[in-house]
């Protein structure tokens, strides 16, 4: 767990009150966490919450029980708005009404050969 999860999960599971601060938070994560290392393991973990509920002057056993009522973290994202023009195809127009553009025309180009003409030229750059 690096240090913004950490964060993140004392902020939504309520860790961070009064006694305890989102600036305790952070010393704490850095207190437990080995040398120049960015996260955190279990072990390390359960320190930092040992830390917390000492910080919160509570045991631990009642610290568990807070974060297992706000249920962990919660996760939300935005949902774009709806838009008439790009989710209604019939109001589609054009090349795009017909399904889109195409990068390939089958019935002009099969290859590169039929692009290029390879004939001899007298005169370079012209052909009479």
């Amino acid at each position: 767990m690096d240090g913004k999860t950490w964060a993140k999960f004392a902020k939504d599971c309520k860790v961070i009150n009064k006694a305890c601060t989102s600036t305790d938070i952070d010393l704490i994560f850095a207190k437990v966490k080995v040398g120049a290392a960015r996260k955190i393991d279990v072990k390390q973990f359960n320190t930092a919450l040992d830390l917390c509920a000492e910080k919160r002057k509570q045991s631990r056993a009642d610290l568990d029980a807070a974060i297992l009522a706000h249920g962990g973290p919660v996760f939300s994202g935005t949902k774009a708005q709806a838009n008439k023009f790009h989710d209604d195809k019939s109001l589609y127009t054009g090349v795009y009404a017909q399904g889109g553009p195409s990068n390939v025309d089958n019935d002009k180009c099969v290859d590169l050969s039929q692009l290029a003409d390879r004939s001899n030229a007298n005169v370079p750059g012209s052909k009479m």
